[in-house]
């Protein structure tokens, strides 16, 4: 490839890239909230946000678990935040994945443990919130080649593909050691690749989205709201 077309390819990727990222930033999230009882959360009182890793083909990650205590800790109306490996830490072995209390009536056996109900009661947890859920990547097309040679290389080509995440969380009354409702979002996005020289990666933020619609309405349903 000579100078000359190697300028032109540039330059039409230059002119293409704001049309991609336009495709790129189509995502959509959908959330879905059920409620078993009225809440609330008094001051002084803390909530702990755990994810679910009991699952063999795959485990809650530590990262989204954290982004969304994160949005749950700011903002208006926010709520105190127990961070999970602080607690997993301080209530060691109760919650860890062979142990951890798979439903109420494994809670209710769990607090009749004198220390780890100490241990809860000095972290003023009011609701343990369970996440579940994995971010997964289907219906990739496409293909890009790079090259190497004595006038220098480049990579060609274009790839695509489709992110979800789908997660939920079941919210724990540590008062009346019931659950109290349930919340599930559901974002997808189409992710595009192209490459002219470099390739440039236009991701669809599914998994941020997911975050911040299931902290944003767990900070609401908390609240009463």
């Amino acid at each position: 490839m000579n100078t000359q077309q190697l300028l032109s390819l540039t330059k039409s990727l230059f002119f293409a890239t704001p049309a991609f990222l336009l495709l790129c930033s189509c995502t959509t999230t959908e959330i879905d909230e059920f409620r078993q009882s009225a809440t609330e959360i008094n001051q002084g009182e803390s909530i702990v946000i755990l994810g679910r890793r009991q699952n063999n083909n795959y485990e809650t990650e530590e990262d989204f678990v954290s982004c969304v205590g994160g949005v749950v800790a700011r903002g208006q109306n926010s709520i105190s935040v127990v961070e999970e490996r602080e607690f997993l830490d301080a209530m060691f072995p109760f919650f860890e994945p062979r142990t951890a209390p798979m439903r109420t009536g494994h809670l209710e056996q769990l607090m009749a443990i004198d220390v780890a109900a100490e241990r809860i009661k000095e972290f003023g947890i009011a609701y343990i919130v369970w996440v579940d859920g994995i971010t997964e990547r289907s219906d990739q097309s496409g293909s890009i080649s790079c090259t190497i040679g004595p006038g220098g290389g480049g990579c060609f080509g274009f790839g695509t593909w489709s992110d979800d995440s789908n997660f939920e969380a079941e919210i724990w009354d540590m008062n009346t050691l019931t659950t109290v409702g349930s919340i599930s979002t559901d974002s997808n996005g189409q992710s595009y690749m192209p490459a002219v020289v470099i390739p440039i990666p236009l991701i669809a933020r599914v998994e941020a989205n997911a975050c911040n619609g299931l902290g944003s309405q767990l900070k609401q349903f908390i609240n009463g709201t």
